[in-house]
């Protein structure tokens, strides 16, 4: 039973921990505004001004965005799983390939298809809620499982991509 409690107790302490982000990586990217394959998971950055910063490749799982300025930012292969991303202002951000899954989205500013360039990326169960997409490019996008409640997507390209039902769109291909 002593041996019961002794595992229990290491299991809690251990089970507990919440992966965090770099410190030297997050001094790095507020010094130089570039951050390429940085660990900056869980990391508290909202209202940041990160306009134009590269983050190509980073890992900004769990991340606070909420109402960043990331307009211009290299944001390609990034990992924004669950990335909380409220009135985040991406105008003219390159998201090509990044992983917003079960990302918060709600009333992001997505603006311009050559810039909000979501080809590839996975926003499979992503809070859009009044989202602009307008002129987007998500062609190739997972969205299964999406929210785009009040979204705007009028110009959007939706070529081989999976629609939030499930079905594959052609438009603008």
């Amino acid at each position: 039973m002593k041996n019961l409690a002794v595992l229990l107790a290491f299991l809690v302490t251990n089970g507990s921990q919440v992966s965090a982000f770099d410190t030297a990586d997050l001094q790095k990217l507020k010094d130089t505004n570039y951050c390429r394959k940085c660990d900056l998971s869980n990391a508290d950055l909202v209202n940041g001004y990160l306009k134009g910063t590269d983050l190509n490749g980073a890992n900004l799982n769990s991340a606070n965005l909420k109402g960043a300025n990331l307009k211009g930012a290299n944001l390609k292969h990034t990992k924004l799983h669950f990335a909380f991303l409220w009135y985040a202002d991406l105008e003219g951000a390159t998201l090509q390939g990044a992983n917003l899954k079960g990302a918060k989205l709600d009333f992001a500013f997505l603006w311009y298809a050559d810039g909000a360039d979501l080809e590839g990326a996975i926003l499979e169960g992503a809070n859009l809620i009044g989202a602009n997409l307008a002129d987007a490019n998500l062609s190739a996008a997972l969205l299964e499982g999406a929210d785009l409640k009040g979204a705007r997507t009028n110009g959007s390209i939706f070529c081989n991509t999976i629609m939030p039902d499930s079905s594959v769109i052609y438009s603008g291909c």
